[in-house]
């Protein structure tokens, strides 16, 4: 039986989005404990959490030998009880489908697109050129993402300002705080 007694957020989109400060904003303005699949991965992986060219292999792993279900199963696991709780980096529908089955009406996820070449920006210290950035973007662990943005509660456009982004992120929580995900 589904938990409706919380509210639970999945934040998606490609990497350099912006997930991760619209996911700390929710944990550090609103309250929510804040988890993120790549930490639940590399603790389950014994993988270290920077290492991101070598999460992506260990996620594409698990994502293609059958294991997004019991990554989605510790993920879950995770999540406080009687706590709202922001999930930072969906990247394939298993995901979704789990935290929809987990929380009903009280999951809703927001994807955050942002145009390739405002990520590369925001990522240059960590690619070195825009071919390697193009090459982790295009990795297989990413194929999966651009299916769950039809499933999106909201799409916010990457491109705003943090402080607009802040204030739209206000209004989605309380929209959902009153209202049953689509």
């Amino acid at each position: 039986m589904p938990d409706t007694s919380r509210l639970v957020i999945g934040v998606a989109g490609r990497i350099g989005s912006g997930k991760t400060e619209v996911a700390r904003y929710l944990e550090q303005e609103c309250g929510f404990q804040y988890l993120r699949y790549s930490l639940v991965l590399a603790e389950w992986c014994k993988t270290h959490p920077d290492a991101k060219a070598q999460l992506q292999q260990v996620g594409w792993n698990v994502m293609s030998g059958e294991g997004q279900r019991e990554l989605n199963r510790r993920l879950i696991g995770q999540i406080q009880h009687g706590r709202d709780c922001v999930v930072d980096g969906l990247r394939h529908p298993i995901d979704f489908e789990s935290l929809k089955n987990g929380f009903a009406s009280r999951f809703f996820l927001i994807y955050i697109d942002t145009p390739a070449e405002i990520r590369f920006q925001r990522l240059r210290e960590r690619y070195k050129s825009y071919a390697d950035f193009v090459a982790a973007d295009s990795h297989p662990v990413e194929s999966n993402i651009e299916l769950i943005v039809s499933l999106a509660s909201a799409v916010l456009p990457g491109t705003l300002p943090m402080q607009e982004i802040d204030a739209e992120m206000h209004g989605l929580v309380e929209s959902f705080r009153t209202a049953e995900a689509l």
